[in-house]
């Protein structure tokens, strides 16, 4: 089991608009220091969002600007698209496989390539998408052609999404073929398609983990008998929880009560439409009620939380080790929670939790691209460390 960090920019409203704009900064700079935090812990990844006007919810919308700049402040880190959306009007084909190349020689070699659609019409419409079955259509033509982007020599296309003359994409990746492959899943027909590609599966539940138990098994049925989209197979299902994980497990879960967690949840319905809303969850503007101490541990007993002591917090990851998830991702600022504890929570967490889980430094996706490419470790692996005097300078 590896572990990542899930960075979106969450954004609250405040009493002011002016205020409100000050948090706006604050809270991007706080999603900076998670990931710093991460990588000098154990964690392996870090995940960011692309979303457009849903507000509060997610004000990451420049995530390849964001990533760039973690890439200058990390070490050790993947950086990986949560993900990118691939349908032409938001993002040009050519224009995505040039930021991919990009990310990927700032990081050299720690960029993870992840895919999709988009989830909610308020910003497909907003890009003057229609409707969501053409998003799918979109991504069906869009993947393989930037793939074909990447590859040696000079390129063209004509198709019913987009079209191009012939022209050299540059630059070419420095990872070789390209970066690992992700591509966002939620229903049985994606995990199989994800399998069948050869692609990583990122998703997420609403629910207890054991409820992604089949779809991870569809996933790993598929994949057996894959015929990659890209140069290889990339076996990951990486699934995102919560976290607070402090020494002191009643401080966590009384912490836990008071991070607006429901209202958070409630954004989630409000603005990614495309995930169905379950019995009993109010419509906007109705939200979801704050949990008191008994709801938390309620969530937590149930797998929807991952809250408590170290010990508190393994117990919960053993439930995704046990339904064959192969990485889990936590959304540390999916809330109110400041800076100083979530900062505490991953510290706590990255040092006596993912030990017990994660032994290997090599990340997954290396390892994986290493065993069935079969070049020289130094081609293949991205240099996790680099001497002083290449790193950023740029204040915290």
């Amino acid at each position: 089991m590896e572990f990542g960090i899930f960075q979106s920019a969450h954004v609250p409203k405040q009493d002011t608009e002016e205020a409100w704009r000050a948090r706006e900064h604050e809270r991007i700079l706080d999603e900076v220091a998670m990931a710093e935090i991460a990588d000098r812990t154990s964690f392996k990844y870090a995940w960011l969002t692309e979303h457009h006007f849903l507000e509060e919810y997610s004000h990451l919308s420049a995530s390849e600007v964001f990533g760039g700049f973690l890439a200058a402040r990390t070490k050790r880190l993947h950086i990986g698209s949560g993900i990118w959306n691939l349908t032409p009007p938001v993002n040009a084909p050519a224009r995505i496989a040039e930021r991919v190349a990009m990310m990927d020689h700032l990081s050299e070699g720690r960029f993870e390539f992840g895919v999709g659609r988009g989830s909610s019409s308020t910003e497909y419409q907003g890009f003057g998408i229609p409707d969501g079955d053409t998003t799918r259509a979109m991504i069906e033509e869009t993947l393989p052609e930037i793939l074909r982007m990447m590859r040696p020599g000079r390129y063209r296309h004509q198709g019913r999404w987009f079209s191009m003359p012939e022209r050299l994409v540059l630059p070419k990746p420095y990872t070789q073929p390209h970066p690992p492959l992700w591509i966002a899943c939620g229903s049985p027909s994606t995990f199989e398609k994800a399998g069948r590609l050869g692609l990583g599966a990122l998703c997420f539940t609403i629910g207890p983990p054991e409820v992604l138990a089949p779809l991870i098994e569809t996933y790993k049925k598929a994949i057996r008998e894959a015929e990659p989209v890209g140069g290889y197979v990339n076996d990951n299902v990486a699934c995102v929880s919560r976290l607070l994980c402090l020494e002191d497990g009643d401080e966590a879960r009384r912490t836990a009560c008071d991070m607006r967690s429901g209202y958070y949840q409630s954004l989630v319905f409000r603005w990614l439409d495309s995930i169905q809303r379950p019995p009993g969850i109010p419509e906007w503007p109705a939200l979801i009620p704050e949990p008191d101490l008994d709801a938390i541990r309620e969530q937590v007993a149930q797998g929807l939380l991952c809250a408590g002591d170290p010990e508190d917090c393994a117990r919960g990851v053993q439930r995704y080790v046990d339904i064959g998830c192969d990485q889990l991702i936590f959304g540390v600022l999916a809330s109110s929670l400041d800076r100083e504890t979530a900062g505490r929570s991953l510290e706590t967490f990255g040092r006596q939790v993912i030990p017990r889980f994660d032994r290997d430094p090599v990340h997954s996706t290396t390892r994986q691209r290493e065993a069935q490419l079969g070049a020289p470790a130094s081609v293949l692996r991205p240099r996790t460390a680099r001497p002083d005097s290449t790193r950023s300078s740029l204040p915290t």
